[in-house]
């Protein structure tokens, strides 16, 4: 099941123990995550906030100081499933997150991980048992991990531990069931692209489901690429193409645009014009590759700077129906567009270098988005594997 959305499901969970006599002033959940980006996830809960406060943790955070000597690290790396720590007393603490509870004031603090596997936790509890130091060095624990600290001078009541404990597993499995749904939703959207991720995951997953629709096509690709992947070493590659592509996807993405696939140095994306105005989509279309001309400019003069090596691009905007489903082998799909349309965008790209332009755009697109004074004709030009010359233009400064 999808279960609630994390944020949800926690701040009701932390709300209803501490509505009923638990007497923490602080809690924090946390939960290890599948994402291109975010390692983890992270939620902090104070009485009397109203909500929950959500952290995505960077993947680069789990390498750093800030983790390191944190008690989530150390439990999970120690196959630890319990720690209690008094912040009243002593001096400097073995965490630095002991210093700063207990500069709020709190005094007592508890952290439990919660492994998902109900099997795993056993087999946990009966190793760190056996052990001389109650750890198990080197064994990762898959599961939540929750804390909580509290103001009281005497601290947590121990049957109150054991009650908010009992409870956990169960916290664990809903928590477990809602990660999963959204792990599957970033994997997918990750790779497929938001709207094509969210039919796949809501059902569209059978070979030759697929519709019809109208869109602007956006086929780019990058000059120059070629000759780089000869001289550069794999790394250094790698890199350099990662950060053109994202020059190029930013662009599409915060214009309302989707990103379907990376094609080596290229990009193919849509803006869908279902249930939207026709020639609104298209400026949106032209909008974002106004944007990527203009930001390139200083993208490559940063690179240059640094001394790395810069490219070119070519951009051709063009709008038909299109496709838009599963195609592919029985157990092997793609979602993405084709058709005629998709194939005329890629003829215009290929014009972009022998016309020495960045953007071209089809008269229809063109049409649609209003005939803007920014779009200049460059005569009619033969498209390969189209019958009829194509009259193109070009994106002015």
């Amino acid at each position: 099941m999808q279960g609630l959305p994390l944020a949800e499901q926690l701040e009701a969970y932390c709300r209803r123990i501490h509505e009923a006599g638990f007497p923490m002033r602080r809690a924090q959940l946390g939960m290890n995550t599948l994402h291109p980006r975010y390692g983890s996830h992270t939620f902090v809960w104070r009485p009397g906030t109203g909500g929950i406060e959500h952290k995505p943790r960077d993947r680069e955070v789990l390498s750093q100081d800030i983790y390191l000597q944190s008690p989530v690290y150390h439990m999970r790396s120690r196959g630890m499933l319990t720690l209690r720590q008094r912040l009243d007393v002593g001096g400097e603490h073995a965490f630095p997150i002991f210093s700063e509870l207990r500069a709020e004031g709190l005094t007592d603090y508890a952290a439990r991980v919660v492994p998902y596997d109900p099997a795993q936790a056993a087999a946990i509890a009966r190793d760190t048992a056996e052990s001389a130091d109650g750890t198990v060095a080197g064994q990762g624990i898959d599961g939540i991990f929750f804390s909580c600290a509290t103001d009281r001078p005497e601290g947590f009541d121990e049957d109150h531990l054991g009650q908010v404990a009992a409870t956990l597993p169960f916290l664990a499995l809903a928590v477990k069931s809602r990660l999963t749904y959204d792990v599957a939703s970033t994997v997918l959207e990750t790779y497929l692209g938001r709207d094509a991720g969210y039919r796949v995951l809501t059902g569209a997953i059978a070979r030759g489901s697929a519709e019809t629709i109208r869109a602007a096509i956006w086929f780019s690709d990058l000059r120059g690429f070629t000759a780089l992947a000869d001289t550069l070493p794999r790394d250094a590659l790698v890199a350099t193409l990662d950060d053109y592509l994202e020059a190029m996807a930013r662009p599409v993405q915060d214009n309302h645009g989707q990103v379907l696939k990376f094609m080596g140095d290229g990009l193919l994306a849509v803006f869908d014009l279902t249930g939207r105005d026709e020639t609104a989509v298209c400026r949106d279309a032209l909008h974002a590759a106004a944007d990527l001309r203009r930001s390139f400019p200083d993208f490559n003069g940063q690179r240059q700077a640094a001394g790395k090596p810069v490219m070119g691009f070519g951009l051709a905007l063009h709008l038909g129906e299109v496709l838009y489903g599963n195609i592919g082998a029985s157990d092997r799909l793609d979602f993405t567009v084709i058709g005629p349309a998709v194939n005329e965008a890629s003829r215009i790209q290929a014009l972009c270098r022998p016309l020495d332009q960045t953007v071209l755009t089809s008269s229809n697109f063109r049409r649609a988005a209003g005939s803007p004074d920014t779009l200049a004709s460059l005569g009619r030009h033969a498209l390969r594997g189209v019958r009829e010359p194509q009259e193109l233009f070009a994106l002015e400064s």
